[in-house]
């Protein structure tokens, strides 16, 4: 029996087998894995150890007094719409929408900008609970813009399977196709059919249920399919059996000459490159029929040597983005005539990483650079490289480019971490690119003058700068009260950019918390040397960066160990895990979402395979030595007998999962949870581990992507408010106090949250009408009339603790003023009582004697 500080009743863990037996060697050295039968989500020993699970952290969750209030403030500040960039194809554009709260993005179609939209695909009537899901990486529009092919997954799994819809009368086709993972959809141009990957036909007797197997996706085939035709029909256009580990990716380019094969073969920035000459296409499809003959493809890369990614092209002229010999990339030319001579357009950058192009109004790029984890945006030459115009952006993130080359208009999407989002829209008619917002996304209740973001460079142990973004409330002070989440990821080339979170925001705002991201090394946010320096023998740098991050948090008084959170999901998941056992002492909380966890075995589970270029394999003796060191389930150890002097423990610590996460398979969260639980807890009488082991454990999600608004919203607010019990955040709600006049000239004030007083005064406040207002004074009065409120967000008189004392006060005024006004003169905040006095109230309109007593509020 062990009990949890900061809750009140004592937490039993449940008691599951240990099977011995199971011993593995590992070139000699015997490595035992007693909860190998959790690997298999089909039993029932597993389904019943998921279902204590659930009832265990239910349990704790219950006693998270935060829980609910987290829920209802995000699902208020959620509930805004959203929108996507528009694309367009043929003479129509495109769109995704979210009134607010709606399950899953719906998908909009209109014929021009200016027109009204319709409804061209909802998700959200495909299943009632809102678990049936788009990918948006298998989405495509006919060239001609009289069909949609679209993929569908379900519980959040990788399995797609499309369909094919028309878009005049919204009529969905027979067309569908299963078994389709890791696929795009590019259409031939004669909208007759398009191309797309898939896995063979599971055989008969193997699991059907898609998302919840584990065996590995092998031998991956490229097709072509005919608009209404079967499956069995579709036309094999590629396989290679001789190395079945292969993904294929095809595309077509822009003037539909030539077909393009991309051959990856892990998850490194590599891949080969085949091109077909697209004129013999249909010649060569008949060929293809029943198996006998694959299509002529000529080979123009043929190694891993580097990653190429088409841009354009001028008939064989092709222009790639490429980091051959250039870590950082650069954009270089080919002509298929003379494939060993390749020009570079534009050489890759000293400092900054050239992360994307797209060509547009017919001779241009637009061109995305990462310089310090922030985008730059350019407008370059398409055939010389030279710089034309710099696009004026904030600092913050480039989320999507929608541009083609026919086109002289593109869309952009930007975020920061107090952006929502903003989409961008650029002209190029007039010569000079016009840039001017199209849309922008705000969040009723949202406040960005209420935060501030910093960069710092960190040193890491091996005297390494880590760059890390901290975002907290404005003027806080650094005397280590305040509770901190930390954030990384740090492999897989992926690049942790600033990007707004509802969420983070609440955190920030209620419970006073400061959130960070760490961009540590085995990212992309340097390049591919930034990658590697965190890859394969080198996988030891991440976790010295992510607890250097942590260790300055403390010394520089933003935090204390007791008071600090790490977090991170997949990749990061695995870097929660290594850092919790290397330093235990280090953390106050720690959530590990969909971790690979199992160091040992993660390549033998679906896709798993493919992450071997990061982190190697157990099968070679060098590489598993490199992997023991660090694999979270391998390294769980008692800290206090490694450190009897020390009475350390390890942190309070949520693991997450989910039943259809066919990525990183649940078989690492569930080894991992038994395994802690039992070395630290049920193996021992009395345990010094006091502090609580749980899973969260969903049902009907995968790896992450398509899962429901709900969902989301829901498992926020179960690890942060696990996170706020555990580090002792407590809930502030932004006070305020109100001083109304009626019309008699008597006085009467009124103190407490927003909602509180706002009821009291028999007046509806709602966070959407307010608007801040300029020094000058009231500016877009909003909604309530004549109702003025001055918001101290950080002078909580219910909280003796508040170390804010002499904050400015946030003024907002209310719509549909009265005739009334008044002028106002703040002297300032009374440092022992933490209250506003007003010095002075002047009605400069004579009251009317039918006003009521709202007419005046001075707060």
């Amino acid at each position: 029996m062990v009990t949890i500080p900061a809750l009140d009743k004592p937490l039993q863990y449940p008691i599951f087998r240990r099977d011995d037996t199971v011993i593995d060697d590992y070139h000699g050295l015997k490595i035992s894995d007693p909860y190998r039968w959790l690997e298999d989500p089909d039993a029932e020993e597993v389904k019943e150890f998921v279902q204590e699970q659930v009832k265990l952290t239910e349990s704790v969750l219950k006693a998270c007094d935060t829980r609910e209030k987290l829920r209802e403030t995000i699902t208020k500040l959620f509930d805004h719409p959203r929108y996507g960039a528009p694309f367009k194809q043929g003479n129509k554009y495109f769109y995704f929408h979210n009134t607010g709260l709606q399950a899953q993005n719906v998908l909009y179609v209109q014929d021009s900008l200016e027109e009204e939209p319709e409804v061209l695909l909802d998700p959200n009537r495909l299943s009632k609970d809102g678990t049936v899901s788009l990918n948006n990486n298998t989405l495509s529009v006919s060239e001609d813009a009289k069909y949609l092919a679209y993929g569908i997954s379900t519980s959040g799994s990788d399995w797609v399977t499309i369909k094919v819809i028309r878009i005049e009368d919204k009529i969905v086709e027979a067309d569908t196709l299963n078994w389709v993972k890791f696929s795009s959809i590019n259409w031939t141009h004669d909208s007759k059919g398009f191309f797309y990957g898939r896995y063979p036909t599971p055989k008969e007797g193997e699991k059907l249920d898609a998302g919840t197997e584990t065996n590995s996706n092998l031998y991956h085939e490229l097709y072509y399919h005919f608009l209404g035709t079967n499956q069995c029909e579709d036309i094999l256009c590629w396989k290679d059996p001789e190395n079945p580990k292969y993904v294929f990716g095809a595309g077509v380019t822009d003037d539909g000459k030539y077909l393009l094969l991309y051959i990856g073969e892990s998850c490194d920035p590599v891949n080969k490159v085949y091109y077909c000459d697209m004129s013999a296409f249909y010649d060569a499809l008949e060929g293809c029929k029943g198996g006998n003959s694959l299509l002529p493809f000529t080979k123009l890369i043929d190694n891993f040597d580097a990653q190429y990614h088409v841009i354009a092209n001028d008939s064989t002229s092709f222009t790639f983005l490429t980091n051959k010999d250039a870590p950082k990339y650069k954009i270089a030319r080919v002509d298929l005539k003379e494939p060993s001579n390749w020009i570079d357009v534009i050489p890759e950058s000293e400092k900054d990483v050239l992360e994307s192009a797209c060509a547009v109004d017919d001779d241009k790029m637009i061109v995305s650079y990462l310089s310090d984890v922030k985008h730059v945006l350019q407008i370059r030459d398409l055939k010389t490289g030279s710089l034309l115009h710099q696009l004026p952006i904030d600092i913050g993130s480039i989320t999507g480019i929608s541009a083609r080359r026919k086109d002289s208009t593109a869309f952009i999407e930007f975020t920061s971490f107090l952006t929502p989002r903003i989409i961008y829209q650029c002209n190029f008619d007039t010569g000079v690119p016009d840039l001017k917002i199209f849309r922008e996304i705000s969040v009723p209740g949202f406040d960005r003058t209420e935060f501030h973001v910093d960069q710092l460079f960190v040193t890491s142990k091996d005297d390494t700068k880590i760059p890390v973004f901290i975002v907290a409330r404005k003027n806080i002070k650094l005397d280590g009260s305040h509770p901190c989440l930390l954030y990384g990821y740090g492999g897989f080339n992926i690049s942790i950019t600033p990007s707004f979170s509802v969420s983070r925001i609440v955190l920030t705002r209620h419970l006073g918390a400061v959130f960070c991201i760490a961009n540590i090394r085995g990212g992309g946010e340097y390049g591919e040397e930034w990658h590697k320096a965190g890859s394969l023998a080198r996988k030891q740098n991440c976790f010295d960066d992510f607890i250097s991050v942590s260790e300055y948090l403390v010394s520089a008084g933003y935090t204390q160990p007791k008071k600090l959170c790490i977090e991170g999901g997949s990749n990061g998941g695995l870097l929660v895990g290594a850092c919790i056992n290397q330093r235990p002492d280090l953390f106050g909380c720690a959530l590990a979402h969909v971790g690979v966890m199992d160091m040992l075995r993660f390549h033998k589970f679906t896709i798993g395979h493919a992450w071997t270029s990061d982190y190697g394999c157990s099968d070679k003796k060098e590489e598993f030595g490199w992997l023991i060191e660090y694999s979270p389930l391998h390294n769980v150890r008692r800290p206090w007998e490694q450190h009897p002097d020390q009475p350390t423990q390890y942190p309070p610590t949520m693991i997450l999962t989910a039943d259809h996460d066919d990525r990183v398979v649940p078989l690492h969260s569930l080894k991992l949870l038994a395994t802690t639980q039992y070395i630290l807890c049920t193996s021992l009488e009395n345990s010094p581990q006091t502090n609580p082991i749980i899973g969260r454990i969903e049902c009907k999600a995968g790896h992450g992507a398509g899962r429901p608004t709900q969902k989301m919203i829901d498992e926020a607010a179960d690890r942060y408010g696990f996170m706020a019990r555990m580090l002792g955040a407590s809930w502030n709600d932004i006070i305020v106090r109100a001083t109304l006049v009626d019309p008699s000239l008597r006085i009467t004030t009124f103190h407490g949250p927003l909602s509180i007083v706002a009821a009291r005064l028999g007046l509806r406040f709602d966070w959407a009408s307010a608007t801040r207002l300029n020094d000058g004074g009231p500016q877009n009065q909003t909604a309530l009339p004549g109702f003025c409120l001055s918001l101290l967000p950080d002078a909580f008189d219910d909280c003796p603790n508040s170390k804010s004392k002499g904050a400015q006060p946030m003024r907002y005024w209310t719509r549909e003023s009265s005739t009334c006004e008044m002028e106002q003169e703040w002297i300032g905040m009374h440092e022992d009582t933490r209250q506003w006095n007003v010095a002075k109230t002047g009605i400069r309109n004579q009251l009317r004697s039918e006003q009521k007593s709202n007419d005046v509020c001075v707060v």
